[in-house]
């Protein structure tokens, strides 16, 4: 009867993973099959989603290869390790946030984790997503502090994200001719300072405080919320990040090494691709990209990136073709799903005998933090 149960826990785990690993080369495969028709002339929005699908799978795995293809082999291997680069970079930057609340995991387990919530991230959305996933298994594994593991996802992304928005900032000095002569360019160009200035406060104001100064009732009203006493605690835990005096500097450290390593991704593929831009140019359109791609717009940023490609690549200084632009996203963005496939292999090969019960546990877990 026990062999009988692990037989099913084990191929009801293969099944799962198996469907996720389709679905994400299915992403793949529907966005070279709309490249591959609309080429034709035929409206993508027009057809059925049967329709659609129907030609994902018939254009889609002939037109990646020919996508593929179009890049140098080398430029295509390289961009694949500097994607690689920011994982690891990013694994590293979360075992120091983890460490600030005593939170120790080893490196390869981070890493495990790490590639576990890349995979994840490729396609699912809410609350049962990668990040909440790197959580649980945080929170699982160092005597289930719930709240400090969840703060320490938050942290890792907002410092992420803030990082990323003045990495952009500073690059925008080089290149304020560019922006400053097309009107879109200029627009998003100040987005992103403006992102950058509400990130940077909800930085401070979380790791330093300063509402209760002027507030002095501040700490009484989030008690008294719903889960109060959770919020404190989370509250509590931001604080002991700005207690660590050398943490954010490393943390910035960390993430402009990850920001560049992003930025030579897209260098290597657009080499690949025969395409002559201005390493200047990709260093501050990059960044402007990923930031406003991360926002939750779209699953995995899925058309906001392509068309941010499109349009910030296609002005006459740099003047790339779109199906140049789109074909350098689409790379960078199958770079990225390939590393979800190793992900997703992790997945698989994880010794836990019960992986729904994990997403339903983290889901649930979402609701008490």
């Amino acid at each position: 009867m026990k062999k009988k149960g692990a037989i099913w826990k084990v191929s009801w785990r293969l099944a799962v993973g198996g469907l996720l690993l389709v679905w994400i080369f299915h992403t793949i495969f529907v966005l070279e099959g709309r490249r591959a028709l609309e080429a034709k002339g035929v409206a993508w929005q027009q057809l059925s989603k049967n329709q659609q699908w129907q030609a994902a799978w018939s254009y889609g795995p002939r037109e990646l290869w020919n996508t593929l293809t179009l890049v140098d082999t080398g430029a295509l291997v390289l961009s694949l390790v500097f994607m690689g680069m920011i994982i690891l970079l990013s694994v590293v930057r979360w075992r120091l946030v983890l460490k600030v609340q005593g939170l120790e995991l080893s490196m390869a387990r981070t890493a495990e984790i790490t590639l576990v919530a890349h995979f994840f991230n490729s396609f699912l959305l809410g609350s049962t997503g990668g990040d909440l996933l790197k959580a649980y298994y945080a929170a699982r594994e160092t005597h289930h502090k719930k709240t400090e593991a969840v703060v320490t996802v938050v942290v890792d992304r907002l410092l992420g994200l803030f990082a990323m928005l003045l990495f952009a900032c500073l690059m925008m000095l080089p290149n304020l001719d560019l922006l400053a002569k097309h009107r879109p360019l200029a627009a998003l160009a100040w987005f992103i300072v403006l992102l950058m200035a509400g990130c940077g406060t909800v930085v401070v104001l979380s790791f330093w405080g300063g509402l209760s100064r002027p507030w002095p009732q501040a700490r009484t009203w989030l008690r008294n919320l719903p889960k109060g006493e959770l919020l404190e605690r989370a509250l509590e835990a931001c604080r002991q990040f700005g207690r660590e005096p050398l943490f954010l500097a490393q943390m910035l450290m960390l993430s402009m090494a990850l920001n560049v390593c992003c930025v030579l991704q897209i260098i290597a593929l657009a080499r690949g691709l025969g395409l002559s831009i201005a390493p200047s140019a990709l260093f501050v359109i990059v960044p402007i990209i990923v930031c406003i791609s991360a926002l939750p717009i779209t699953p995995s940023g899925l058309g906001v990136r392509e068309n941010l490609y499109v349009l910030m690549l296609g002005v006459k200084e740099i003047n790339v073709e779109a199906t140049a632009a789109l074909s350098l996203s689409l790379l960078a963005y199958a770079g990225s799903l390939l590393w979800s496939v190793l992900g997703g292999i992790v997945y698989l090969t994880r010794r836990e005998p019960d992986h729904l019960s994990e997403i339903a546990e983290a889901d649930s877990m979402a609701e008490d933090v």
